[in-house]
């Protein structure tokens, strides 16, 4: 259902923005007829155009986007290179001054109108993601979408909060602000495409700064709803845009183009290594969360039930979590006993279509996708890992489902413990009674260090282990609990930088100090008498 060529809306190639706003895309607040360029998925009509400077454009091209649940195609989405993406910076870049300048309570009020709108249209969103990227409805409708607004509601009322006390440096008075970076163009993944997206989009325009989204080419629908949402609910043209397509033809252009001031991706480390070279050119700030290959440690003295359940809960979204604890190691008297409650789990598991609510894990997200995750476990098992359950794709549901698996007999230096499998596809490992050095030592054997996860009776050892664990976060017995207000974020090469908080304004903020001397006597003579002789400081 390709929709036909409209030259007049569709975007030529262009030259790095310079910031003119001269080739910004300008519009009139009301909505353009949708026809031919809307899908109908799961009932809801979603426009497959960029949004650019608020009006919508079409591309020359289009890719076509599938449901991974069967493989139905969904849209035909307009297809970004260059010209979409100098134009949606020339737009942001257009449409920031006025932004910055926006007082802190109507940024968050209008933010907060953007989470009424998401709210209202929590069902829609849920059943539109979900045909998208094939995680459960239920968990779309009950956590994902309300977290979206959830998030969008936090940085609009931390922005109202925000701000350090004054302090005094020898009779001067230092005062601490966050001055709006700029233009931020955001890139994001297809495992939780809106959330994802939202912790990204909240910070940064509470923060004052402009925002070009970049969804994955897997899953872009969500983002082009959040497009009308934000139109709607008030936001000025240029604010926020998105912009879709592939990485090196829209991508690419996107984060080297001089008028960007952020980056933020998540992603894959190699994909992170070519955009911090393209915005090193123009020395712009990067933040990069690039996944993990997190540990689960399970002591002998852990409530061994919940232990299972901490496990269990590593195969949600069909292991396509980031923070996914793929490697469990387990003290070795205890190795036999957790692996009966999980083993007993897993068995309870209910594989099949996420849009029943008995499903317990649904599909992969692409088929390419399947292969690489099985390549993994085939290479393992030919290396002599031996598989407790699962092992392969579904034979009964096949497509893109891919059964839970387990694979135990691995190597620490092996490729299935070294590498991000991003799949239903856990290891276990053990080590030996009260040697919790070998348990840290295993738990820190990888390039990562995105999060950990430690099962223990012993609050004594839990502080110890934690101590030592490379990892941003790490959850005693528990798993998945964040907190806003929290830092975000991975050691090593799971990434650069923090979000939540003050540190996610941090980042899409220049912050500024300025120092005020107080009335009183002249600086040479307050300077002599604070015994800092203004000889040796000129020198």
């Amino acid at each position: 259902m390709a929709p036909p060529e409209l030259p007049d809306t569709a975007l030529p190639a262009t030259s790095p923005s310079d910031g003119t706003g001269a080739d910004d895309a300008r519009a009139d607040r009301a909505l353009p007829d949708r026809t031919p360029y809307t899908a109908t998925v799961a009932g809801v009509p979603v426009d497959t155009r960029h949004w650019i400077g608020g009006r919508r454009v079409a591309s020359t091209t289009t890719f076509t986007d599938h449901s991974p649940i069967d493989g139905t195609p969904l849209a035909d989405i307009a297809r970004g290179g260059p010209g979409e993406a100098h134009s949606a910076v020339a737009a942001a870049r257009t449409a920031f001054p006025g932004w910055a300048a926006t007082p802190p309570a109507e940024r968050a009020r209008l933010l907060h109108a953007v989470a009424d709108g998401v709210e209202a249209r929590t069902e829609e969103l849920a059943r539109v993601e979900t045909a998208d990227n094939g995680a459960l409805l239920r968990s779309h409708r009950r956590g994902v979408m309300p977290r979206v607004a959830h998030n969008l509601r936090y940085f609009a009322d931390r922005l109202l909060a925000l701000g350090h006390d004054d302090f005094d440096t020898r009779g001067h008075t230092n005062h601490v602000s966050w001055d709006p970076a700029g233009p931020a163009v955001l890139i994001t993944p297809w495992n939780a495409p809106l959330m994802l997206a939202s912790w990204k989009i909240a910070p940064a325009l509470a923060a004052g700064s402009t925002v070009i989204l970049k969804p994955a080419e897997w899953t872009p629908l969500t983002a082009s709803l959040f497009a009308d949402i934000t139109h709607e609910a008030g936001l000025p043209p240029g604010v926020f845009n998105v912009v879709q397509g592939y990485g090196p033809e829209v991508g690419a252009p996107l984060v080297a183009d001089p008028g960007v001031r952020r980056v933020s991706f998540t992603g894959s480390v190699p994909t992170a290594r070519h955009i911090a070279a393209a915005a090193a050119a123009n020395l712009v700030p990067c933040s990069f969360e690039l996944g993990g290959k997190s540990p689960l440690l399970v002591f002998a003295d852990a409530d061994l039930e919940l232990a299972a359940d901490l496990a269990v809960e590593q195969y949600d979204n069909a292991g396509q979590v980031c923070l996914a604890a793929t490697r469990i190691l387990v003290e070795e008297p205890v190795r036999d006993a957790f692996l009966g409650h999980f083993t007993d789990r897993v068995a309870k598991l209910s594989q099949g279509d996420p849009r029943d609510e008995a499903t317990g894990i649904g599909p992969n997200i692409h088929p390419r996708h399947v292969e690489r995750v099985d390549g993994f476990v085939r290479r393992a098992v030919a290396a002599g890992a031996e598989t407790v359950f699962g092992g392969g794709p579904n034979e009964t549901l096949g497509g893109t489902y891919y059964l839970p698996t387990l694979l135990t007999g691995v190597a620490q230096d092996s490729e299935i413990v070294q590498e991000e499998v991003f799949g239903p596809v856990l290891t276990l490992q053990t080590f030996p009674a009260g040697d919790e050095d070998e348990a840290v030592r295993l738990a820190n054997g990888t390039r990562f260090g995105l999060a950990a996860t430690l099962a223990t009776g012993d609050r004594d050892r839990a502080e110890r282990i934690t101590a030592r664990l490379v990892a941003g976060t790490v959850w005693v017995n528990c798993f998945f609990v964040r907190d806003l207000s929290a830092p975000f974020g991975g050691s090593r090469q799971s990434g650069v930088g923090r979000e939540g908080g003050d540190w996610s304004f941090d980042f899409y903020c220049d912050v500024k100090n300025t120092v005020t001397a107080r009335v009183g006597p002249p600086l040479v003579e307050r300077s002599r008498e604070l015994g800092e002789g203004w000889e040796a400081r000129r020198g």
